[in-house]
Formats: structure tokens, C-alpha cells, sequence
């Protein structure tokens, strides 16, 4: 039923309660057909008659066209702003609890606005407590919903959403499609926004991860042109941030650097604090696979960002990746007692609900510390793990990075049927 199917059903519903007939509810400002019409949904009423409405059915305006009173709606609008704020500040049970909570309202079904908002605040609060599944499944029926509701700024949020949780699921396909389908209208004419910017960016980093590589080189040149002619710090940001990320797979690492850093310049001097910190913790992920030798620089940036993701709304696969950073930067200085504590802290948070990528990667790190370590039982029992989790992920580049390190490993310990075994893996990821 449309908007003013569901208005009229509501006038007569109210009128029939103040046992009024259609005529005497129009005399003398209307005519009983008129409101006839608009009780059948064939006619839009006026501002000006539904507040004549209003009066004559002794109701707020608000209820006769929300369906909830001003109080009710007040309550509501309290409700979505302390699940933002839940989610702002990073206390994610309680933001998904929330925003829960009041898709569940029945006083919402007449609300499309606020319900889109909160199953929106939902999908995002599920995402960050690492359950991809729902947040995918919220996103979808945001997404086929009825669009009179939504903004175009709405939709390419939800497509933004939609293509990184495909992407962390490892549902390229389904990832690559939506940000396809919306980025097409970008591509066809000149008509990029920062929106359409980020959704090509993340459509971008889905290329990079399934190896799409020569796609990836010529679309991040496409968006970085149309970052640069738009000019946003946002946009440049997100444009050099994967733009970069593609430079770095196909072995242009010092591009890469020199892209990220101006990145990280821009969003200094422009960004919200919370991005900020994920742009640093990603600079350093980018620069100890670089540089190694500038591990001392890439641990003090990656605890700075720690800091800084703690105190900020970043979900448990940021923090966990950041710890990963400050692991492997510890292994490198040769502090295998240091790495051992943020690499347990890592898995610890994996464990609790991040992607299996990250679930692995946290496994595998705590393997090479505990070798590291002299702990040869208990680095095989957790590359045991690694392995496990390995075997559940998308044949990408970054698995076959995943499972080369895994072989490596398996070397180190002296299991060399495994360490094959895990080379073999590696090479099926990429197609050899």
C-alpha cells in the first residue's frame, strides 16, 4: 500500500471511530467525494486539508499521517539518536541491541524514513560485530525497498555497505555486481560525487582481492581522474587510499607509498578522527610490507592508531588488524615477547567475531611468535588452526599470500610434507 493508500485507510478508520459519514466529515469545507477519493488512496491530500482533517477527527496531525503520536514520535527519534551515539562511540552490542529494538516497534511500519534508519544503523552495527550474514541480509532489503523513501545519497550508502560486506565474505561476485550496477551511472556521464567516489573505491579494492588486477589498474586511474577533477578531500582520499592498494599488488610499492601518503596528508588536515585512525593503521599495514626496515616507525604509527581506534567507533576487525600491525612490526625488531601479547590480543578479538581473514592471519602471526619463542607444540597446534581457517577462504591473492606464509612456516617447524602441501594451496589460489 503507498503513502497515501495508508493515510486514507487511516482517515477512515478514525472517522468511523467518531462515527462520522464521509459527508459529514467534508461539510462544509469539502466535498464527500473528495474524501472518498483520498480514503481510497486515489488523491493526495493538501498539508492544508490534512490539517483540516486533523481538527475535524479531534487527532494530531502527526498521528494522521505517522500513525503514532507526538509523544510517540519523540520516543522514537530518541531511540535512533542513543543507537547512533551507541554506534559512534564504538559499543557495538549495545548500538545492533538498539537499533533492534526498534525495527521491532510496530510504531515504526508507518515511518518508512526512521525504519529505513534504523535497519540501516542495524546492518552497520552487525557488520562491525562481525556478522556478515545479517548485515548482508539487512543491507538486501534495504536495498529492495521502495526507493520513494530513499535518497540517492541513501541507496549509494546502502550499495557502499552492501559491496564491502560481499567483499569481506568473500562473495566477489555479488560484491562486484552491485558496486557495478551503481557506479554505471557515474561512468556513463560526468556526474561523480563523493559518494559515487567511495562506492568506485570500494568496488576497486573488490577487484584488487580477487585479482582482477588489470581491471583494477585501469579503474583506479579512472577514479583517481575523476578525484582529481572533483577536488573533495574525501574523494581524493578514497581515490589515492585504493588507487594505492592496487599500486602495491602489482609491485609498484614505492607508488603505492607515495599515493597513501598523500592520503594521509588530506585526511590529516580534513578527516573525522575515527577515519583517520583506520587510514594510519592501513599506512602502516602498507609500509612494513614495503619498507620492513622502517618496522621501529610502522610499530610507534600502528600504536598511536590503536589508541586512537579504541577511543573511537572502530569495530573489532580494525582493532584486531591494528594489534596484528604492532605483532609483526615486533617480530621484525626482535621482540617475540612483545609480538606474543599483541598477537594473543589479535586473536582473541578474531575469535570473538571478525572475518575468517582476519582469523587466520591472527592464527598464523601467533604461530610464527610462538616458534619465534622456542614453543615448537604449540605454534604447530595454532598453525593447525590457521590452516583450518584458511581452507574456509576465497581462492585470492591474499590467501595465497596467507597459505605461502603457512608452507613457510610449516618448513620452520620441520613439517615438510605440510609445508608442500600449504605451497600447493598457494599456487591453486592463483591459478598455477
Amino acid at each position: 500500500m503507498t503513502s497515501q493508500g495508508v493515510v486514507g485507510e487511516r482517515i477512515k478508520t478514525i472517522r468511523r471511530q467518531r462515527g462520522l459519514s464521509q459527508a459529514q466529515l467534508a461539510h462544509p469545507e469539502l466535498s464527500d467525494s473528495y474524501v472518498s477519493l483520498i480514503e481510497s488512496g486515489k488523491r493526495t491530500p493538501t498539508p492544508a486539508v490534512l490539517e483540516l482533517l486533523a481538527q475535524k477527527l479531534d487527532c494530531s496531525l502527526t498521528y494522521l499521517v505517522n500513525g503514532v503520536t507526538a509523544e510517540q514520535m519523540e520516543e522514537l527519534e530518541v531511540g535512533l539518536r542513543f543507537a547512533r551515539l551507541a554506534l559512534e562511540n564504538g559499543d557495538l552490542t549495545e548500538a545492533r541491541r538498539r537499533f533492534a529494538e526498534l525495527i521491532e516497534d510496530k510504531s515504526l511500519s508507518g515511518l518508512p524514513s526512521l525504519r529505513q534508519e534504523a535497519q540501516y544503523g542495524y546492518a552497520l552495527a552487525s557488520e562491525a560485530c562481525g556478522d556478515l550474514p545479517e548485515a548482508i541480509s539487512t543491507l538486501n532489503v534495504l536495498r529492495e525497498s521502495d526507493g520513494d523513501s530513499q535518497t540517492p545519497e541513501q541507496r549509494i550508502k546502502i550499495g557502499i555497505a552492501l559491496c564491502r560486506c560481499y567483499r569481506e565474505i568473500g562473495d566477489f561476485e555479488a560484491a562486484v555486481r552491485v558496486g557495478e550496477d551503481m557506479t554505471s551511472v557515474a561512468t556513463a556521464s560526468p556526474v561523480w560525487n563523493d559518494d559515487l567516489i567511495e562506492l568506485g573505491s570500494t568496488l576497486l579494492s573488490v577487484y584488487i582481492v580477487r585479482g582482477d588486477l588489470l581491471r583494477a589498474r585501469q579503474f583506479a586511474g579512472e577514479l583517481l581522474a575523476a578525484a582529481e577533477a572533483l577536488g573533495t578531500p574525501r574523494a581524493i582520499v578514497a581515490a589515492c587510499w585504493n588507487a594505492a592498494l592496487t599500486a602495491e599488488e602489482v609491485g609498484s610499492g614505492e607508488e603505492a607509498m607515495t599515493l597513501i601518503e598523500r592520503a594521509l596528508a588530506v585526511q590529516s588536515e580534513n578527516g573525522e578522527p575515527r577515519n583517520l585512525a583506520r587510514l594510519r593503521s592501513a599506512y602502516a599495514k602498507v609500509q612494513l610490507r614495503v619498507r620492513p626496515a622502517e618496522a621501529l616507525a610502522v610499530r610507534d604509527l600502528s600504536t598511536r592508531a590503536l589508541e586512537e581506534l579504541k577511543a573511537s567507533a572502530a569495530g573489532t576487525t580494525s582493532i584486531a588488524t591494528c594489534e596484528l600491525n604492532i605483532a609483526k612490526a615486533e617480530m621484525i625488531l626482535g621482540h617475540p615477547d612483545e609480538a606474543a601479547d599483541h598477537a594473543q590480543t589479535a586473536l582473541d578479538l578474531a575469535e570473538a567475531g571478525t572475518s575468517d581473514t582476519v582469523l587466520a592471519s591472527a592464527q598464523l602471526v601467533v604461530s610464527q611468535v610462538r616458534w619465534l619463542q622456542r614453543r615448537d607444540e604449540e605454534s604447530l597446534a595454532d598453525l593447525a588452526k590457521a590452516e583450518a581457517s584458511l581452507q574456509r577462504l576465497p581462492a585470492t591473492r591474499r590467501t595465497a599470500e596467507a597459505w605461502q606464509t603457512a608452507a613457510e612456516t610449516f618448513g620452520q617447524l620441520g613439517e615438510d610434507e605440510k609445508s608442500v602441501a600449504a605451497y600447493q594451496r598457494a599456487l591453486d589460489c592463483v591459478g598455477l
